[in-house]
Parts: structure tokens; sequence; C-alpha cells
């Protein structure tokens, strides 16, 4: 059976080495992790306030995944599993039909007198699914073969055993990357995520706890940006006059930076005894996140007559331009209120074009939010609306565990987590996988309903 993300030790980890393929009840396991024990800290820089990216940036190459527990949701399903869902070999038989049926049409002299617009689009089809047939009729041919070498396995000749073990084992891994390349054609693609992103951290319930953890998170971010090589600027930044920050706003570009953050909009909340706390009672605060995809100038444009643009004078710490100049700027979105602030920069033109530049990204995620809706208006997408209300992870600090209540996966080391590099990419990628497998189910269960 395929193995579906990765299997860990629960010792502390130093060492990683990564295995092609490893045999273990008669099946293959494709990049498995094996970890040596040791032990590994790196001190959290998060409270210090001060992020060295440069020296983050290459910190991944020396330190190998710490210790996690992860406990996943049930709802989650191995390839095996999905492939054994009835949809899928359903959708993969009409796909097969529909190929050679177009196939055999735009071969055949008789189909000449067609309009010249539906052959191109059968010729585009039959060139777009050949891929996916191919790797089907490959996928039975190897599930066929995997029958007959197992008869093998039970020969009396030892030397006959061996050979057969050998082709099991080739004969297990070519259909585990079958099927993986099936899924990755099958799964929808998100025109998001090649999308840059305006990142958004607000304090919420908990007082100066909560805008101390809101800084800390925001760091996270910032150095799991230099982790990826992402330009991170901070376009705006309102710390707290009793420590820690009531809301900061940033621009995050590079590679993949929507697709590995989009899912760490919505509530975080935050479990721990807090330093000004005598009697060492635990305390619960709550700040919010918004991650939204940043769009080009291509594909969405605001009409300037429904914008009012405000000049005010910055307020709060941040040298003397502070009440001396109307620098700040305030842009509202008059047909649906959405407002947009910056006071970031000394210069009025740069807070503006800042200021613009989170409106553009909010007002884009309001068009995306309600197309998805449409789209799933049948039904809910488990893995949450990404939205401000929804409670989405849980940093318990006296446990040393997070949380992430969508998938039921925890981890440990709540340390290590902050430093926004292995344990934040690994809760991602497991969000990640889960949205796709969640996609691919709406994707087939729409199909069924329309046959």
């Amino acid at each position: 059976m395929a193995l579906v993300g990765m299997v860990l030790c629960k010792t502390t980890l130093r060492q990683s080495v990564r295995l092609n393929c490893l045999q273990t009840h008669g099946c293959i396991l494709k990049n498995l992790l094996v970890y040596s024990t040791g032990t590994s800290k790196s001190h959290c820089m998060v409270t210090g306030r001060t992020v060295n990216l440069a020296h983050n940036r290459h910190l991944h190459i020396r330190r190998a995944l710490h210790v996690t527990q992860p406990t996943m949701a049930t709802g989650v399903l191995s390839e095996e599993e999905i492939f054994k869902k009835k949809s899928l070999q359903d959708y993969l038989k009409k796909v097969e039909t529909e190929y050679r049926d177009f196939l055999k049409s735009v071969n055949m002299p008789e189909c000449e007198h067609l309009d010249a617009e539906i052959m191109k689009f059968r010729r585009t089809r039959v060139t777009h699914l050949a891929p996916l047939v191919e790797y089907a009729k490959n996928l039975e041919l190897k599930l066929e073969e995997c029958e007959e070498t197992e008869a093998l396995l039970k020969d009396e000749d030892p030397d006959i055993r061996e050979l057969a073990d050998i082709d099991m084992r080739a004969c297990l891994e070519a259909i585990q990357d079958l099927r993986h390349k099936i899924l990755s054609r099958l799964i929808p693609v998100d025109e998001s995520d090649a999308s840059d992103l305006i990142l958004e951290v607000t304090a919420g319930v908990g007082g100066q706890e909560a805008m101390l953890f809101t800084a800390e998170v925001f760091d996270m971010y910032q150095r799991f940006a230099a982790f990826h090589g992402w330009l991170f600027e901070i376009l705006e930044y309102m710390p707290s006059e009793i420590g820690g920050l009531r809301h900061a706003t940033a621009s995050i570009s590079g590679p993949q930076s929507y697709m590995k953050m989009k899912f760490e909009g919505g509530v975080h909340r935050v479990q721990r005894v807090p330093r000004t706390e005598k009697q060492g009672r635990m305390h619960t605060s709550t700040i919010t996140v918004v991650v939204l995809p940043q769009p080009t100038e291509i594909n969405f444009t605001i009409n300037a007559k429904d914008l009012r643009i405000e000049t005010k004078r910055a307020s709060g710490a941040g040298g003397q331009h502070v009440n001396t100049t109307d620098s700040a700027v305030r842009i509202v979105h008059i047909p649906t209120g959405v407002v947009s602030e910056c006071q970031q920069e000394r210069s009025q033109l740069k807070n503006r074009e800042k200021a613009m530049q989170v409106l553009r990204a909010k007002l884009y995620s309001l068009r995306l939010e309600e197309e998805t809706s449409k789209r799933y208006h049948a039904r809910k997408i488990q893995i949450g609306t990404k939205g401000r209300s929804e409670k989405v992870r849980t940093y318990n600090f006296s446990q040393d565990r997070i949380t992430d209540h969508r998938i039921g996966k925890t981890l440990h080391d709540v340390e290590e987590f902050m430093l926004g590099e292995e344990l934040l990419e690994e809760i991602n990628e497991a969000l990640q996988q889960f949205s796709e497998q969640e996609a691919l189910m709406d994707l087939l269960d729409e199909l069924v309903s329309e046959n």
C-alpha cells in the first residue's frame, strides 16, 4: 500500500538519512526518514525581538526535523484508499472512453466536415487526456503483475522466492508512482497558489498576553519567509505601549509563498502562564491571522471612482515625522466598505502605495471567496474556510504541543515550532495534502452527480 506522509521515530532527533525504498511487511515505503538519536537545541529568538534573517535562512541545512507525534484526522485517506473509491474508478473509465472516442473521430476522414472549433477542442482534449489514460492502463497492468508475482512468493524454491521478492518490490514502487501521477493530474489547481500574499496579524482576546503572542507569531512568519528565501516587507507595524504587537501587515513574495501560507488564516489560540502571572495561573489568549493572495494588475483592477482616500497625521511611536505631517493614508472602497490603512512610511506617497496594495488583496480575496462559495454551495470544505472567526490552531506551552484542529494533527516542541522552519513546514504540508484530497473528492462527487 502507498504511504502518505512521513514516519518519525519517538526519540530526540538530530540526523536523518533518506532511503529510496525500504521493505517492510512486504511493502515499499518511499522517502522514509530514518533518524539517529541525539540532542540538538536552538534558542528561540522570538521574544528577543531581533530576527537574524541571514542566519535563519540556512539554519535548516544543519538542523534535522525535531520530534513530532502527529495524530491525523481519520478523514485523511491513503492513496490506496482513494483508488478504492468507486467514483474514482468510474471517472477513469469515463475518461478512457472519452479519449478513445475523440481519438477515433479526429482520425476519421468522414469527421473532417465537422466545425473547426469542435475538431480543435477534440484534439486538445485528446492531448490532455493521453497521459492520464496511459498512467491508468499501466497501473492496471502493474496490479495484475503484482497478483501474479504474489503467488511466486510462496514457491518452494528459495531462488524463485528471492527473485519474486525483488520483482514485487519494484512492482509496488511502480504502482505508488503511477497512483501519484494520476492524482496529480486530477487534483484541481488553485489559481491563487502562484500568487504572492498579504499577511495580517491582529491581537485578539487576552490583553497584553495576546499582544505579546501576536509579536511572536509575526516573527515566526518572518523567519518562515527567510527559511524559504522569500521577500518579507513590513507594510504596517503597530506595537503596544505595554509590550507586544497590536496589529501588523506584511507582504510576502516568492515561489509557492501563498500556497504554503494560505492555511495559516484564522484564529490562533495560545495557552500558557504569562510572565507577569504571580500565582501560576494558565491564561488563554487569541490572535487573528489573515492571509490574502496578492493579485496582479492583469487579473484584477479597481475603478478609481470607487475609492475614497483620506490622509491624517501618523500616530504612535515612530520618530519626528509623527504628528507633524499628514503622512498616514486611509483608503475606503465605497461599494464594499473595505478599508485599508498605512502609516509605516514617512512619505504619504509610499503609504498610499502600500495601503492600495493591501486593499487590492482584500478585494481580490473577497471575489475568490464568492466564487468558492458558489462552487461548493452544496458541501462545506472540511479543511475550513480560512476565515477570521475560525479557530484553527492551539499552542499549549505547558503541554509543549501545537494542535491544528482542522486535521487533528498534533506536534510537540513549541519552541522549535516558533522558529518558523521544519515543523511549521510539516503542518502546512499536511494541510495542503488534506485540502487537495478534499478538492479531489469534491470533483469526483460533482462528476458522479452529473452522470
